[in-house]
């Protein structure tokens, strides 16, 4: 099962699809849009090993694999940040032991 989860004012047509290459992008959201968006991940975690994160003009669906890598980093060089980085990486098919 696939569990949607979108980045605050997300239009449903015309989104690409993000499979392959690299692709990046920042948001800004308020307390409240951050909360929510960390939510249906939460949910989409719960559920299952597959998500699609997207926004107003792509998606990007996922099959993940655990563990989870979570870093959090502290910085106070130029500006006292907090920093959360949440890594997944891509589930595989098979990779057990077959004895024939």
């Amino acid at each position: 099962m696939t569990d949607d989860v979108e980045f605050p004012e997300s239009e449903e047509s015309g989104k690409r699809t993000v499979s392959d290459g690299f692709f990046e992008r920042e948001v800004y959201l308020s307390a409240e849009e951050t909360a929510a968006f960390l939510r249906s991940v939460a949910d989409s975690l719960d559920e299952g090993h597959e998500l699609t994160i997207s926004g107003d003009d792509w998606e990007i669906p996922f099959a993940f694999a655990e563990p989870i890598e979570v870093e959090v980093e502290f910085s106070s060089r130029r500006e006292r940040e907090l920093e959360l980085e949440v890594e997944f990486t891509e589930r595989t098919e098979g990779g057990g032991i077959d004895v024939a």
